[in-house]
């Protein structure tokens, strides 16, 4: 598969295509296991439910998810061979982060945002 698609080797990593958190209708977030297409975790509609923000990050100091990557609901995060290229949004208010451990917390890294309207 080309630039840009979803082609690349599977390993042991953490995605949306590999793990990210995620809910079942409204009950407790938890990780999600899926393809391991890249490197690093995703937590979608980071703005979306208020108890995202908290749960991404616990699973992220409990090593349940590597550090890695949020968007509020509207971003999109386009990934080049594995890394991350932009982030565009679909809403002019959307964001995006990039989210590291240090220590006893996560950091947040606000990420620049193309508004696509």
């Amino acid at each position: 598969m080309g630039k840009g698609t979803s082609g690349g080797r599977r390993d042991e990593t953490d995605n949306c295509h590999g793990r990210c958190v995620t809910d079942p209708l409204n009950g407790p977030l938890y990780k999600l296991n899926g393809l391991g297409l890249l490197a690093g975790s995703h937590c979608p509609h980071y703005d979306g439910e208020s108890k995202r923000r908290p749960a991404y990050h616990d699973l992220i100091l409990q090593g349940e998810v590597r550090p890695g990557y949020a968007a509020d609901d509207g971003a999109a995060l386009h990934f080049i061979d594995g890394r991350l290229h932009g982030v565009v949004s679909s809403r002019p208010d959307a964001k995006a982060y990039r989210e590291e451990r240090s220590g006893d917390t996560v950091k947040e890294h606000e990420l620049q945002v193309k508004w696509l309207g």
